[in-house]
């Protein structure tokens, strides 16, 4: 962290992650060495944050309610090319750190590790050079290279946006003025996702959520935490 301080006084982060009580207690770790310009509770705060404040570095986790966080960060690439990611996880899963990779010089770690390797991570992306946590095993990482397109196969950015909210278990009308769209809108876009896919039910919608990794299994507690962080 000394070494931080020195080299790098002004950097810039900001924190993704729509579990409160991390986000600010990684944050109160951050500071001592960094400035931390925000904390966003879920993906399109994230990006309103990101562009607003434009930081260094965006660390993030994944798995974030109304949009997630890969999907974020890319929309993110496209407007502010030059922030950096530290994709932190909970989700030990080669393909996703493959996808995660397709965006450059970034790092994925697991929200179990320790702050030294989080430092490391920031410290190997500002460098230009990717870091991937060491847990993943070297096999599985270059299979995975082979498989990174699951996580967005076949579906267009709108249509993972209604995946994603459908799958959080949120209302029509709620996912309309989300997405600033008209109920009908959503609902043939949802009827075309469903006949393209060959999925009977909403809980089948869920389950190809969870393989697009568009949610976590635990989705619909962190939307209500998010909801929380929101009206606090």
């Amino acid at each position: 962290m000394d070494r931080f301080r020195a080299i790098s006084p002004r950097l810039r982060l900001l924190i993704a992650d729509d579990h409160v009580i991390f986000a600010e207690t990684l944050k109160s770790y951050l500071e001592h060495a960094f400035t931390v310009v925000g904390v966003a509770s879920d993906g399109r705060m994230m990006i309103e944050k990101a562009l607003r404040t434009k930081p260094d570095v965006i660390i993030v986790d994944i798995s974030m309610p109304i949009l997630n966080g890969l999907d974020a960060a890319r929309r993110i690439k496209e407007q502010a090319s030059a922030i950096k990611f530290i994709f932190l996880t909970m989700r030990d899963d080669p393909n996703l750190a493959a996808a995660a990779l397709e965006l450059g010089p970034v790092a994925f770690i697991l929200k179990c590790a320790s702050g030294s390797e989080l430092l490391k991570a920031i410290d190997q992306v500002m460098n230009g050079k990717p870091y991937v946590t060491p847990k993943l095993r070297a096999e599985d990482w270059v299979e995975a290279k082979n498989r990174a397109q699951q996580f967005r196969k076949e579906l267009t950015h709108r249509q993972r946006e209604i995946v994603q909210l459908f799958a959080e278990g949120r209302p029509m009308k709620e996912i309309a003025d989300i997405l600033l769209l008209s109920e009908k809108t959503v609902e043939f876009h949802k009827h075309h996702i469903m006949r393209a896919f060959n999925l009977r039910n909403n809980a089948e919608l869920v389950l190809f959520a969870v393989k697009q990794g568009l949610i976590s299994v635990d989705a619909q507690t962190n939307v209500r935490c998010a909801r929380d962080a929101r009206r606090s």
